[in-house]
Order: structure tokens, then C-alpha cells, then sequence
């Protein structure tokens, strides 16, 4: 195995768990792009109006925050820009939802009006087609001519490249379109599923069905309780469940009850928990959900805090300077178990599986455990504490996405651009704010990131994806 250097944050120089270094048929020099100019603003009077596009977050799962935690991160997004701000908008979206919907709530949260799930999906999975209504978008010019650039943690990360891919469909109607994306950058985001949905309480044999009395479980009680209180409830606590008509507002006391006994969104294909299975995640690929669009900017920062435990067995777990860190700690519990799943009793069997053609037909059970371990390389096991590494790259694997892993000279459409963080952890980054070197050159290299993007015009985009 590679040895990996580090800088001081963490991040991976060379990478440890790597993919193809390059995917598209040329060589990138694993140097960082070039300090891009400051941003380029215009005389008006004696007001200087910026000209950078705006950066949309959307929060992971059970993110309800917004800027409240998030901290001074704009100070070091904007530390090289000239006399103008960059500006973010925080998207507000289902914590609990499924990917279709919190895609559905972002779009409409940013041009406004009423949320429209789709008629098909909402008969589908039994909840009202229609949701809340934005009197007013937070960003009602999204369009061609003023683009936007996204970033999602966690489950953030999925929920944008949905939006993308419904934009796609013509979901939205013929006038939305995936190139009002200017960019898509992610943090810690389980494209391709986790293991760590299984751990806390979805079956492996029979998901989205729960076991009774896991973490899930009590989870989705606790989902039930607060949608039943929502209209006196502080809005930090809104999960946007309107649509599924769970307050006391729509339901009786003993439809609660008969809930918190057996949840219909819990064990339902459009919740959260199901959409970070690995059958969930095959579903998408299957269709081809996170194709790079040849006009948009893609770049993921994997995250991963473990390391091999044992030379004959793919066995990981934290590495033992990072137990004392307290934000950590909580996490380490949840690292092991991801690093030490048993895919051999997922079904169906995950496509990453098949693949490599490790399958348990016509094999003993023990003897394709076995093999799957000696098999898969070490990404599938090392993981931030909820994610494991592969699944953080992009969507569906490196043999059918153009990707380039490490860093890279100048980005170009159409690609996706995977760089990776040790020593890291699921929240390490983002949203909790501690002023950390790790933060600070994060968001550093985001503002440099997304500059470069700005300085490509039109007509070099177009020529680079023909």
C-alpha cells in the first residue's frame, strides 16, 4: 500500500485509497490549480457590485441549523476575493425526506412557489403531491443566464445531484434546466449507499423494514412525535413533513399510536433512511442518476478518520491519536461498525459486489465472505465515522464516471474531481464551526475553487466538453 503524506489538516497529498488517477484519457500533475485572480467586480458610484455567483448549501440528514452553527466559513470562502462577498444561501429542506423530495424542496425553495412532488411519485408512495408554498424564493433569477453553484454535505451531496437529474426528466417543466447548475461540490456524501443504515436498525435481507427496537426504530418514533407537534413546535425542529399529513392537525391520537408502533414512513422507499442503502443507491445508477452533465463543475472532498487494523483482514478502525479529540469520540463507535460490516449479508447484493464478481449464488456463505474480504480493496471499509470511502467519491463507480482523483491543475466540465481528507471525520469540515486549520483551508480552496470555474467563459466550457 502507498504511504500517504499528509498536511497539516489531514489532507490526503497522495492518496492512500485512491480510484483510477484518471478516468478521462489525460494526465493531471497532482498539484493544486493555480491562485485564480481576485474576483471581478464593477464600478457603480462609489458601490462595488460583486460579480461572483452564489453558493447554495444544502444540509445532510436531520441538518436544520442553517448559519446558526456554520460559523465565519465565509471569511475564508472570501479571503482572496476584491471588494465584494460572495454571496450563500441557505436552502431550507426536508431533514428526514427522501432524495426526490428534498430535491423537489430545494428547487422550490429557490424559485418560489408551491412544492409539487409529481403526481406519479406522490400516488406511488402515498403522500399529498403538494407541499409548502415559497411566497417568495431565495433565489427567484435562477436560470441560464444567472447560474448557481451548489454544495451538500452528506446527504446534501445526493440531494443535488436528484435536483440535477429531475431537471434532466423535465420535472420541473420545460423551462428548468441541469446547466442552471454551475457547479456541484460535496462533503462526506454517501453517493452509493452506507453500511452504517444497517447498523443502526434497516434490515439487510429486507430493507426499508426496520428492527424493532434499534436505533432506527426509536428514530422514527422520535420523527412521529415531533411532526405530530410541529404547529407548536420552534421551526428548528420543522422536518417538513406537511405533505404526509402526520400532525395532530391531519391524525387522531391513536393514529399517532399505531405509528410510533409501526411507522408507514420508516419502512417506506421514500424516506432518508432507505435512500442511503446500497439497493437504493443501485437504483439510481441504474438510471443513470449523477451522469456528469457536460457543463456543470463536479468536486467531492472524501472524508475517512480509520485505518487497517489487521494485515490478513480488511478490518478497520480509528486510529488511536484521534480517540481523544471529543468531537470524534462520539463517532469512533459508528467508525468500527463500518469498518468492520459484513457485506456478505446484504440482499440483494450490491453491484459493487457483483462487479468484482463476488456473489453468494452456487457459493457457501462463508466462503464468499471470505473471498469478499481478500477482494475488495480497502476504500470500502475505511470511512469518517458514517460514510465509507468509496461511496464518498461520485456517483456509481470509476469504471463507467469520468473522475479524477487528487488534486488537479485547472478544473474542466464534466468531471468529477475527488479529493480526499484523512484524519478526517464526518463533521470534522462542516457544520459545526471551530476555526480549525482543517476548516479554514477548505473553504480557502472552495472560494479558489469556484473563482476558477468563474474564469472560464462560455466558449472555453463548450469547447472543452465537444
Amino acid at each position: 500500500m502507498r504511504n500517504t503524506s499528509l498536511s497539516s489538516c489531514g489532507q490526503s497529498v497522495s492518496n492512500k485509497y485512491h480510484g483510477p488517477v484518471n478516468n478521462v484519457g489525460r494526465h493531471f500533475a497532482s498539484s493544486s490549480y493555480p491562485l485564480q485572480p481576485m474576483c471581478d467586480s464593477k464600478e457603480s458610484g462609489s458601490s462595488v457590485q460583486c460579480q461572483c455567483i452564489p453558493l447554495v448549501i444544502v444540509e445532510g440528514f436531520l441538518g436544520r441549523t442553517g448559519s446558526r452553527i456554520w460559523g465565519d466559513f465565509e471569511r475564508h470562502l472570501n479571503q482572496e476575493c476584491y471588494q465584494c462577498k460572495r454571496r450563500v444561501i441557505f436552502a431550507p429542506v426536508g431533514p428526514v425526506s427522501s432524495l426526490h423530495d428534498r430535491a423537489c424542496e430545494l428547487y422550490y425553495s429557490l424559485v418560489g412557489g408551491t412544492v409539487d412532488y409529481g403526481e406519479e411519485h406522490s400516488i406511488a408512495h402515498g403522500h399529498s403531491r403538494h407541499g409548502r408554498t415559497h411566497s417568495q424564493g431565495l433565489y427567484p433569477q435562477w436560470s441560464l443566464e444567472n447560474p448557481l453553484h451548489l454544495l451538500g454535505h452528506s446527504m446534501g451531496g445526493p440531494t443535488i445531484v436528484k435536483l440535477q437529474y429531475l431537471m434532466k426528466q423535465g420535472h420541473f417543466g420545460s423551462r428548468a434546466h441541469p446547466d442552471w447548475i454551475r457547479s456541484i461540490n460535496t462533503i462526506s456524501s454517501p453517493f452509493r449507499g452506507t453500511q452504517i443504515v444497517y447498523t443502526l436498525g434497516e434490515r439487510v435481507d429486507a430493507a426499508p423494514r426496520v428492527r424493532p427496537l434499534s436505533p432506527g426504530s426509536l428514530l422514527s418514533k422520535a420523527v412521529h412525535a415531533i411532526s405530530y407537534l410541529s404547529p407548536i413546535l420552534p421551526t428548528l425542529l420543522d422536518l417538513h413533513t406537511e405533505s404526509r399529513r402526520m400532525s395532530y392537525h391531519d391524525i387522531s391520537i391513536l393514529c399517532l399510536l399505531k405509528q410510533l408502533w409501526k411507522s408507514d414512513w420508516a419502512e417506506s422507499q421514500d424516506a432518508a433512511p432507505f435512500d442511503v442503502t446500497f439497493e437504493s443507491a443501485d437504483k439510481r445508477e441504474a438510471n443513470l442518476e449523477g451522469q456528469p452533465y457536460p457543463r456543470t463543475f463536479y468536486r467531492s472532498c472524501a472524508t475517512y478518520l480509520t485505518e487497517k487494523c489487521e494485515e490478513d483482514r480488511n478490518l478497520h478502525t480509528v486510529h488511536f491519536k484521534l480517540l481523544s479529540f471529543p468531537l470524534i469520540s462520539p463517532l469512533s463507535l459508528l467508525a468500527r461498525a463500518v469498518g468492520s460490516f459484513d457485506f456478505s449479508t446484504i440482499r440483494p447484493v450490491p453491484s459493487f459486489l457483483e462487479e468484482r464478481g463476488l456473489s453468494p449464488i452456487d457459493t457457501e456463505q462463508d466462503l464468499f465472505a471470505t473471498d469478499f474480504q481478500k477482494t475488495l480493496p480497502e476504500e470500502y471499509w475505511a470511512n469518517d465515522g458514517v460514510v465509507p470511502l468509496f461511496s464518498q467519491w461520485h456517483p456509481a463507480s470509476c469504471s463507467s464516471t469520468r473522475c479524477q482523483h487528487g488534486e488537479t491543475k485547472s478544473p474542466a466540465p464534466g468531471i468529477w474531481y475527488v479529493e480526499q481528507w484523512d484524519n478526517t471525520s464526518h463533521s470534522s469540515l462542516v457544520p459545526l464551526w471551530v476555526a480549525s486549520d482543517c476548516q479554514k483551508q477548505y473553504w480557502l480552496k472552495l472560494g479558489r475553487w469556484l473563482r476558477a470555474i468563474e474564469s472560464q467563459n462560455e466558449y472555453n466550457i463548450v469547447t472543452s466538453t465537444s
